[in-house]
């Protein structure tokens, strides 16, 4: 009874959850807009420092180059720029064919139909940035090809549910991040293109340490693995944010594969140029990407506790 109770309870939630983002969605894209930066900039005066895996992502990455004061503002922006998302997101109930050029535009759309025509599937390199839901809706709906993304399931059922119907409403298809790689080949012989969001810290055993911003970062390495497999072309892919309110998705051209016969090499090195790219980016961009996230957490040592000699040499 109980069992049946939670299942009824989290039905509710998620009815909830979606009428809240159906209303939203009712809002003025540019309104809504304009609500989530209000909203974003009193968060951030609010609130200053406490924002702090954001604030110390930043400090790592730029603390011996932009002064603190910079980076507290450089903070403020990205937290309005995600508190805007919060009224763009629900858009994706409004979008169709011919609403879809209020909401983006699209820049080199020929790399990617000219790996699509290749027939082998597509990975499309991407990441945290800019309005990656809106994008993978907006691509859903402008290519004729199928669609399929990577995700990890978010860990509260109802809000999982929620993203779920958002992100295959066009008819993506949603391969959950754990053990993957079956899935990835199928879709690959679907012809599908497939989304990878490669910026996302990994633990050891799952990636390899590459530079991202010029730090050490464990990164998935499937995504090499499976293009080096498959010969399936990887064309990147952001969303960034205009002037205008639209998102300009730019598509870069397919990615050299770099093939020396070397397999851990070959991994190694295809995974620090897919991060290259997503960083150029970021670099480009600071305030659209998703700093909150510990990107750095997994390190390439251990170190050793402080008085770890004395206590060697103390028991020697």
């Amino acid at each position: 009874m109980a069992f049946q109770d939670n299942g009824t309870l989290s039905i509710w939630t998620y009815r909830a959850l979606y009428g809240v983002v159906w209303l939203i969605s009712l809002i003025p894209f540019r309104v809504g807009q304009s609500l989530g930066r209000t909203l974003g900039n009193i968060l951030a005066v609010v609130l200053k420092r406490r924002i702090k895996a954001s604030l110390n992502n930043l400090r790592y990455v730029f603390g011996d180059r932009i002064p603190e004061a910079e980076l507290i503002e450089l903070n403020g922006r990205i937290v309005a720029h995600f508190a805007q998302m919060l009224f763009e997101v629900p858009h994706i109930l409004r979008l169709n064919r011919t609403n879809l050029n209020r909401y983006v535009i699209f820049e080199n759309e020929d790399a990617l139909s000219q790996a699509i025509k290749k027939g082998r599937g597509v990975f499309m390199l991407t990441g945290h940035f800019g309005n990656w839901e809106l994008m993978s809706a907006a691509m859903a709906l402008r290519f004729n090809a199928k669609g399929a993304v990577v995700v990890r399931p978010a860990d509260f059922a109802p809000a999982d549910r929620l993203l779920t119907s958002l992100r295959s409403r066009f008819g993506t298809e949603i391969i959950a991040k754990k053990r993957s790689m079956k899935k990835l080949l199928a879709a690959k012989k679907e012809n599908k293109v497939i989304g990878i969001l490669l910026d996302q810290n990994v633990d050891w055993y799952e990636g390899v340490f590459v530079p991202f911003l010029d730090k050490p970062a464990c990164t998935n390495k499937g995504l090499a693995l499976v293009a080096l497999r498959t010969g399936s072309p990887v064309v990147p892919s952001f969303s960034v944010r205009q002037h205008d309110g639209r998102y300009r998705i730019v598509f870069g051209d397919e990615v050299p594969l770099l093939r020396t016969g070397d397999k851990i090499k070959d991994t190694e090195e295809n995974t620090a140029l897919f991060t290259q790219i997503i960083g150029k980016y970021v670099s480009q961009y600071p305030d659209q990407w998703f700093w909150f996230h510990k990107r750095w957490k997994t390190r390439p040592f251990c170190p050793l506790p402080e008085d770890y000699y004395h206590r060697t040499d103390a028991e020697g």
